[in-house]
């Protein structure tokens, strides 16, 4: 099986989704952050202090080349990894892309769950998150659009919800689509 690229904003449950995805599928999860992580031995957040977003922009790319390679993979992106280099045009020809798409008030509330595990949010109040989050959206969702495939993520709250999400990724996995960008959660 080619790889498959989970991409969208923070939040927006592409590592909840891509874990119960990988296990149904009997492939291999990576998260790239994760990896990036293990690799280079620092959090996320310690490289991009020690090299600033370029450098750490640097090694995202250099990782996802790397992990793009392995077959039988289904990889969670960081929210911003399509927005730089060739990154998304890179996981296209590698493999299968799906944005998961959600609101603003839903990444928001889902944010403000996670606020300590979220160093770009953490201490905003609710405002600044839904200025914050509407600016960084703004920005991304050109890159995310060209995914293959969207995903509705405010439908997957619940185990089941998660696990009709992974059934329609089974089935792109199966018979890749055409780079049409449909959306699979929409009535035909």
């Amino acid at each position: 099986m080619k790889p498959v690229f989970l991409v969208g904003y923070m939040a927006a449950g592409k590592t909840t989704l891509g874990r119960r995805a990988a296990q149904l599928l009997q492939v291999e999860f990576i998260d790239l952050d994760a990896y990036i992580e293990a690799r280079y031995r620092k959090s996320v957040s310690a490289l991009f202090a020690e090299r600033g977003e370029v450098g750490f922009r640097d090694i995202e790319r250099c990782m996802l080349h790397e992990v793009g390679e392995f077959d039988n993979v289904l990889v969670a992106t960081g929210g911003g990894t399509p927005c730089f280099f060739d990154n998304m045009e890179y996981m296209r020809s590698r493999g299968v892309t799906v944005y998961l798409k959600a609101s603003i008030p839903t990444l928001c509330q889902r944010l403000s769950r996670a606020k300590g595990k979220r160093p770009l949010v953490a201490g905003k109040t609710p405002e600044e998150l839904r200025d914050y989050v509407d600016e960084m959206l703004k920005r991304r969702e050109y890159y995310y659009c060209q995914a293959d495939y969207c995903f509705d993520a405010e439908r997957y709250e619940s185990a089941d919800s998660v696990d009709e999400a992974v059934r329609r990724l089974s089935l792109l996995t199966q018979t890749p689509g055409e780079h049409a960008f449909p959306s699979l959660d929409a009535e035909k």
